[in-house]
């Protein structure tokens, strides 16, 4: 098969080429914002360019899937640029579409676990769920075969380390690595499913490849969630260092947890709670 990763050099991205790249033709769109070249997998094609732009990278679309995992990922960044967060995770999914309409590619859409939180309090959250929207619009209007997969606090090799793109497990490797004090932010009580990019991959094929059609979305957490303080726990035992808390942040959520087995049930999905062997094995 011919496939279309946009975001391929990215952290997920990268993962899933990683997965493909010997039995399927792969192609990545990256304008290299997060993605990296140092992430380039052999065998794969990387095309430097923006996904709003994808008419005029790509004229011709003989893809067979497009998995859209190009994005703008925290939410504290869509604070200071809410128009370029729109314009990537919104109007970015739009393009992308409407390019896949066009030959009838199938696509399956990295969606967000922020769906389930009031999506008004950060602009991260309301421009993915509107990209989620868009994809049920095209799915009813068009007819056509898209499928969203729900992201839950993604951890795992080629994980963001530096800058504003590091997600918790990232930024706490990068201030280990740098000799500063872990900071939580908040009381630390918040929980996350942390679910292990390995099993995000797994879903992503499973989905890509599978027949299976979910009216809503198919929720990729493993179903249990850790305290920010448990995990620190963790990185204390390991790297035996300190902590320092921060004031909380807008748009913070308390919880997430995965809202349905629809995965494991319809497609033979089967996550593991990696956290804490992970931790031990940086």
């Amino acid at each position: 098969m011919k496939i279309l990763v946009t975001g391929g050099a990215g952290f997920v991205g990268t993962n899933l080429i990683k997965a493909l790249k010997d039995e399927h033709q792969v192609i990545s769109l990256d304008n290299y914002e997060i993605g990296v070249k140092e992430n380039h997998i052999d065998g794969a094609e990387y095309i430097d360019g923006d996904i709003v732009n994808i008419e005029s990278l790509l004229p011709t679309n003989d893809f067979d899937i497009c998995f859209h995992l190009a994005g703008l990922s925290r939410i504290q960044p869509s604070f200071q640029n809410p128009y370029q967060t729109f314009r990537v995770n919104t109007e970015g999914v739009q393009r992308i579409l409407d390019w896949s309409r066009k030959n009838n590619t199938k696509v399956v859409y990295s969606g967000s676990s922020s769906k389930h939180h009031n999506p008004h309090i950060s602009p991260y959250a309301l421009y993915k769920f509107l990209g989620e929207e868009i994809c049920k619009m095209y799915r009813t209007t068009f007819n056509m075969f898209v499928e969203i997969a729900r992201f839950y606090n993604v951890y795992g090799p080629y994980e963001v380390l530096d800058g504003d793109w590091a997600a918790v497990i990232g930024l706490w490797r990068r201030q280990v690595r740098d000799g500063e004090k872990i900071t939580i932010v908040g009381d630390g009580e918040q929980k996350r499913d942390f679910t292990h990019i390995d099993d995000i991959v797994d879903g992503l094929i499973k989905i890509g490849f599978g027949n299976v059609r979910n009216e809503d979305a198919w929720e990729l957490g493993t179903g249990k969630n850790h305290s920010i303080n448990s995990v620190y726990q963790m990185f204390k035992d390991k790297f035996n260092v300190d902590c320092v808390y921060l004031k909380d942040q807008p748009g913070n959520y308390r919880e997430t947890l995965r809202e349905n087995n629809d995965a494991i049930t319809l497609l033979n999905w089967s996550p593991q709670d990696r956290l804490e062997n992970y931790i031990k094995s940086l």
